[in-house]
């Protein structure tokens, strides 16, 4: 894939019915323990190298490879610089909806469960991703045909026997997050969420301790995992960046991340200095 003004061009393009897309740029390798994959993504590596793990196995994805990982699920990542001092990978999160489609066609296929490294031809699987991210960001490109352009990379999962499945776990914790998810600047308190599922605040934080977590533990991870993301892949500033996520000032924001990543946010923002 093209890596033409790669910098210039950070930021995180949605287009309903399609899909969205990023890029992230790092210029110091970096591990994320247990990071949340909401949805199902496929991630293309240009340089550098990916690390997928979790308590069962991993995957290695080295340059012009490309990666299925699943949704609703935890992971360690690590993405390693190449030897230039440099790591590039583009991602696409595929629209729910197409998912959906392709696998009620496909229930003979396998269903990712953590990730599938996509060891197709690397020219055509690439010039597939390449149109897939293009009809994403433009919209000069015909809806049907940008959603086509992005079901063929369900096609390529398919060549390797798998599919990718919609994320739909039944768990008090799934519903607190999606909900915490929906607006991550909100003011939230474990009130407000019990109310919305008709639970006392009591009964709502005893059905997060049978499910191993707590409710700020829920509301911090997830703040934190799409403040990574706008790290990674937008142009947003810090200060920015702060308040999208509920955090009224720089610092606060930078300790809430430090203790949660066990590194400061200009550690993935090496690629701006």
């Amino acid at each position: 894939m093209s890596s033409t003004n790669a910098y210039e061009s950070l930021r995180i393009i949605h287009r309903p019915g399609v899909g969205s897309a990023g890029i992230v740029l790092q210029q110091e390798s970096l591990e994320f323990k247990r990071l949340y994959i909401e949805s199902p993504v496929l991630i293309y590596i240009e340089r550098g190298s990916k690390t997928v793990r979790w308590s069962g196995g991993e995957y290695v994805i080295n340059p012009g490879e490309a990666i299925a990982v699943a949704g609703g699920l935890y992971l360690d990542i690590i993405n390693r610089l190449a030897q230039d001092g440099s790591y590039q990978a583009h991602w696409l999160v595929l629209d729910g909806a197409l998912i959906q489609s392709y696998a009620e066609a496909n229930m003979h296929l396998a269903v990712i469960r953590y990730a599938q490294p996509v060891t197709c031809d690397g020219e055509h699987f690439a010039g597939s991703f390449e149109r897939a991210v293009e009809a994403v960001k433009d919209t000069t490109i015909p809806n049907l045909v940008a959603r086509h352009r992005v079901q063929e990379l369900l096609v390529w999962t398919g060549v390797l026997g798998v599919r990718f499945e919609q994320p739909c776990l039944p768990t008090m914790a799934f519903k607190v997050r999606q909900l915490i998810t929906s607006d991550l600047a909100n003011d939230w308190s474990a009130l407000d969420i019990a109310s919305t599922f008709a639970l006392s605040e009591a009964t709502l934080r005893r059905r997060l301790a049978e499910e191993g977590t707590t409710f700020s533990r829920l509301l911090i991870d997830a703040r934190m995992t799409f403040a990574l993301q706008l790290l990674q892949s937008s142009a947003q500033t810090v200060m920015q960046i702060a308040l999208c996520v509920g955090y009224q000032t720089p610092s606060q924001f930078a300790v809430r991340f430090r203790d949660r990543f066990g590194f400061a946010p200009t550690a993935v923002r090496g690629h701006r200095r």
